[in-house]
C-alpha cells in the first residue's frame, strides 16, 4: 500500500515572497495590491452616474494590461473597540457615566452577537512579467561569483519593480478620476491580507520589520 505525504499549504499557494511591497509568485511574476476606497453610488443622482460608468469605461479602455478587482468580507472584529471602552471605565472618576459606558459595551456585545457587522475591503491587483533569469541554476552560478548574482538579482528586481510601479501610477490616475482613493499595500499590510485570508478564525496577525522580506510562512 502506498504512502501519501501530507502536504502543507504552501504547497498549494504560488506565492513565493513579499519583498518591498511587492508580491513574487512562484513563477516569477510580480504583483502589487491597491487599497481602494468606495462610494455609494445609489445616492449620486443620474447625471453623476452616468459619469462615473464612462469615466470607469475609459479608465478600462485605457489599460494595456490586465488587472483583478476583488472584494474582501469580513466580520467586524470589535474586540479592540472594547478593549478602549474598557480602557475609559476605568480611566472615568464620574460614576454615571462608568454606568453609562458598561450599559453601552453590553449593547454593543449583543447587537454584534445577534447580527453579523461585516467590513468590506476593495483592492485592485497589478501583476507585472518581467524577463526571467534562473538564478538558481549551476549554469549562472559558475559563471559569476555569489556576490555578483546576488546584486544582480536585487538588480534584476529594482528594474521590475520601477516597470511595475509605473503601472500601479496608471491604476491610481484612473481610480482618482472616478473619484476613489488608491492606497498601494506595504509588507506588514500584505501579510495582514493573506494572513487573514488563510487564517479567517485567527486574531492575532504576525507582524514583520519593514526592511525585512516576508516570504508564504505567514500563511
Amino acid at each position: 500500500m502506498k504512502s501519501t505525504k501530507t502536504k502543507a499549504t504552501q504547497d498549494f499557494v504560488p506565492m513565493r515572497e513579499i519583498r518591498d511591497g511587492v508580491l513574487i509568485l512562484k513563477d516569477g511574476s510580480m504583483r502589487m495590491i491597491l487599497l481602494v476606497s468606495s462610494m455609494n453610488f445609489s445616492l449620486k443622482s443620474n447625471d453623476e452616474k452616468q459619469a462615473i460608468l464612462f469615466q470607469y469605461q475609459n479608465f478600462l479602455n485605457s489599460l494595456d494590461f490586465h488587472i483583478q478587482i476583488f472584494i474582501q468580507s469580513r466580520r467586524l472584529d470589535i474586540k479592540p473597540y472594547l478593549l478602549t471602552l474598557e480602557a475609559k471605565i476605568k480611566d472615568q472618576t464620574n460614576e454615571l457615566l462608568k454606568i453609562q459606558t458598561r450599559e453601552y459595551i453590553d449593547f454593543i456585545k449583543s447587537f454584534t452577537e445577534s447580527y453579523n457587522v461585516m467590513s468590506k475591503g476593495f483592492f485592485i491587483v497589478v501583476p507585472y512579467y518581467p524577463a526571467l533569469i534562473n538564478s538558481s541554476g549551476n549554469f549562472f552560478s559558475r559563471l559569476m561569483g555569489r556576490s555578483q548574482l546576488k546584486a544582480q538579482i536585487n538588480t534584476d528586481f529594482i528594474e521590475a519593480k520601477t516597470q511595475l510601479e509605473q503601472r500601479v501610477s496608471v491604476v491610481e490616475q484612473g481610480m482618482r478620476r472616478i473619484g476613489l482613493q488608491t492606497v498601494p499595500l506595504g509588507t506588514e499590510e500584505l501579510i495582514e491580507l493573506f494572513f487573514r485570508l488563510f487564517n479567517p478564525g485567527e486574531s492575532d496577525v504576525p507582524s514583520l520589520d519593514n526592511n525585512q522580506t516576508a516570504n508564504q510562512n505567514v500563511i
